[in-house]
């Protein structure tokens, strides 16, 4: 199903990994995008802040494709000719290659549709903004980016699969992920008078202990809970106990159940375990995003679209994890699926996401492409009459 010079999304990615753009800064990003679908005779809608929504097709169902925008703020630590040029700012969660993937399913289906053979509209959604809780995809979601729409698609780079390979999972794919804050205040003293003062640094060790090892026999085991610290801060000097202190981290769980209890029950946790020790706690508990949860049906549509683009053995399966993506919101509206696209060139090294040394094999561009143009074309073709 090529609509695209392989080349010419080549360049683009190398483009846009040389010019990365924070969420809800993808200004540059969204022209570019925007330029080449209009060549196409495609309609865009600019959104206020940044990103797009274009469409192709005339009448009939609706399918949605999804690619997010925004890099990250990592020093770019690779050496390739399009390295980032912009300090302290790198697409190393794989962006460039979502919204590459994007533009080329895009110019794909114009084709298609050219042709006369487009059952129907496939609404192409530039999101920015995934990489910031709770997720531009619930400003999408606001603007009628999914009004009509049956099934919505996306894919997402896995630096651990080969390139040639998707990985799918019907059920849940990612989970649930909030963001926490806590910031401690007390009274401070010097070290050798503890009995004076209300020793809030062991009352931020304790809160770093207890906090992940009680939500863990608080909430269903099969919730798979986890709090993990980022950051942590207390004090100055060595020999004086500090009035302040913070910590920040996530909460990540498996089910989607436990995570409507989470919040309460952390805040209630949090506490818990400082008010032993006099500690007020002033708790900022941010609801980030929903699991991923891909239906029965639109898996096997991307199963299917996997296999006509690389055959049988181009899709593998691939386990839940904790990382959170805003793709929930989307299915948490309409049905969809999302997929892992191999980007490890075969027998090369293992990358990991959200790394300065993130290297793709650019070969993934194309089966992006396709494998996302062709989901579109048999959810399209699914709603169409047997003969």
């Amino acid at each position: 199903m090529l609509g695209f010079a392989e080349a010419e999304l080549l360049a683009f990615r190398r483009d846009l990994h040389a010019h990365p753009e924070l969420s809800w800064q993808e200004a540059r990003t969204t022209e570019q995008v925007a330029l080449r679908l209009e060549a196409l005779g495609m309609r865009v809608r600019r959104l206020p802040r940044s990103g797009l929504i274009a469409e192709v097709g005339d009448s009939g169902p609706v399918v949605a494709l999804r690619g997010d925008l925004d890099a990250l703020p990592v020093q770019d630590l690779t050496t390739d000719p399009w390295v980032s040029t912009v300090p302290g700012v790198s697409h190393a969660c794989g962006h460039d290659v979502h919204t590459t993937a994007l533009l080329g399913a895009g110019m794909a289906l114009a084709a298609v549709h050219d042709a006369g053979l487009l059952a129907g509209r496939v609404r192409l959604l530039f999101q920015p903004a995934e990489e910031v809780m709770p997720g531009g995809a619930l400003d999408l979601v606001s603007l009628g980016a999914l009004d009509d729409v049956s099934h919505v698609f996306g894919l997402h780079c896995d630096p651990s699969i080969d390139v040639g390979q998707v990985g799918l999972r019907e059920g849940p794919l990612t989970g649930a992920a909030d963001l926490l804050r806590i910031e401690l205040l007390g009274k401070g003293g010097h070290t050798s008078r503890p009995h004076l003062t209300q020793d809030l640094t062991f009352a931020l060790g304790k809160l770093v202990t207890e906090l992940p090892a009680i939500l863990s026999r608080r909430l269903d085991p099969r919730a798979g809970a986890s709090v993990v610290w980022g950051m942590l801060h207390a004090g100055s000097a060595p020999n004086v106990i500090p009035s302040t202190g913070n910590l920040t981290g996530t909460v990540r769980m498996l089910d989607a159940v436990a995570w409507a209890e989470a919040e309460v029950l952390v805040r209630q946790l949090v506490r818990q375990i400082v008010d032993p020790y006099g500690i007020v706690a002033e708790i900022t508990y941010q609801r980030g995003v929903p699991p991923v949860v891909n239906d029965h049906r639109s898996t096997g549509l991307l199963a299917k679209a996997v296999e006509s683009v690389v055959g049988q053995v181009g899709h593998v399966p691939t386990q839940q994890s904790l990382g959170g993506e805003d793709f929930g919101w989307y299915l948490a509206q309409v049905p969809g699926a999302m997929g892992r696209l191999g980007t490890r060139t075969p027998g090369g090294p293992t990358y990991d996401l959200h790394q300065g040394d993130l290297r793709v094999d650019e070969a993934a561009l194309r089966i992006g492409a396709e494998v996302l143009a062709q989901a579109a074309v048999e959810a399209l073709n699914a709603h169409q009459p047997a003969r």
